[in-house]
């Protein structure tokens, strides 16, 4: 059973940073794309940023881009996604996904295997 395990959301203020943990377990995690996504309220879930296996190659959503990085420690199965000058339209549920089928992620909600529980980001003005 993969398990994913979100960890570092929280309260902040515009401009501030904060660091978004994901330790999973019960997967060949390096064999994995990996994926944080979002939920604001009243919105559809939206891909942010995405890693992938192998080449550690890194995706973004526009609304992201040069802002939030996200990076993977193999060693310690987790992913990170660092997420710097903070606006309040960032806040929402983030949540961790992992796609272990073969061939290239599309970085698509219904691609994604594997879903953490979320962590709530809340930026305040």
């Amino acid at each position: 059973q993969v398990q994913l395990l979100e960890s570092g959301g929280g309260l902040v203020q515009a401009g501030e940073s904060l660091r978004l943990s994901c330790a999973a377990s019960g997967c060949t995690f390096s064999r994995c794309d990996m994926g944080w996504f979002r939920q604001a309220p009243g919105k559809e879930r939206e891909f942010v940023a995405g890693i992938i296996r192998g080449t550690g190659g890194t995706y973004y959503g526009d609304s992201v881009k040069g802002r939030f990085t996200i990076s993977r420690d193999n060693a310690k199965t987790t992913v990170y996604l660092q997420m710097n000058s903070l606006k309040p339209e960032d806040t929402a549920v983030y949540y961790c996904a992992a796609d272990s089928s073969l061939g290239l992620t599309n970085w698509n909600i219904n691609a994604m295997d594997y879903w953490g529980k979320g962590t709530l980001v809340t930026v305040s003005s």
